[in-house]
């Protein structure tokens, strides 16, 4: 996260010669919706962006993912170091720095950081984030906690966001059979999840195709 588009290419074209993959992020009014979409196993985050600065990113970003996290700037007093590792921040490099050091410090945090156990997997859709590995949803800076079926029906509907979901493959994914099952359940799952949805404001996000099944809006 480098608004700095030569810093930025720099990095990236360096990082890739060790073989990582690297995204920059585009749209810094949007880097969560970045972030979750990308699913980075480690951040690289500056503290002056436009919009809002790395402290709120960081800060956004430890709500939903324990993800790795390294600062990286030219704003590096004691006071600025020590107040990006309380927002949960794993290390500080300062501006300007050796593209060497900052490739070691990746790869040793890398090490310390991984079998993946830190990263979460996350789904995206018009700006509400659901985390797979908690079963929380967060929708413009708001987090409810989801049942294991609630999970399992909102994350069905946004990896088919494009299509209707029927009754009968919702039933199959949370019982795995739609037989010996009372309609209504689910039913009452999907008004629950609702209700859930829409205390954090996300007001008529199920829609109902009648007769078929439901589609995410």
């Amino acid at each position: 996260m480098e608004d700095d588009e030569t810093i930025a290419r720099l990095i990236r074209k360096h990082l890739e010669k060790w073989e990582y993959e690297v995204s920059t992020v585009q749209d810094f009014g949007n880097v969560l919706g970045e972030f979750a979409a990308c699913d980075p196993q480690l951040v690289l985050l500056d503290i002056r962006l436009p919009f809002y600065n790395g402290y709120h990113w960081c800060t956004q970003i430890r709500q939903v993912s324990k993800v790795p996290i390294i600062f990286l700037s030219s704003v590096s007093d004691n006071m600025n170091i020590v107040m990006a590792m309380n927002m949960g921040a794993d290390d500080f490099i300062p501006k300007p720095f050796d593209l060497e050091v900052l490739t070691a410090k990746v790869q040793a945090l890398l090490r310390r950081s991984y079998d993946f156990a830190g990263s979460s997997s996350m789904l995206e859709h018009k700006g509400m984030l659901l985390n797979l590995s908690d079963a929380t949803l967060l929708y413009q800076e708001q987090k409810v906690e989801l049942t294991k079926n609630e999970l399992k029906i909102l994350q069905t509907l946004i990896e088919n966001k494009t299509q209707v979901v029927t009754r009968e493959t919702l039933m199959t994914r949370l019982w795995e059979s739609d037989m010996y099952v009372d309609e209504n359940t689910l039913s009452v799952n999907v008004n629950r999840l609702r209700k859930k949805l829409t205390s954090i404001g996300l007001e008529d996000s199920i829609l109902t195709k009648k007769g078929i099944g439901y589609q995410i809006g």
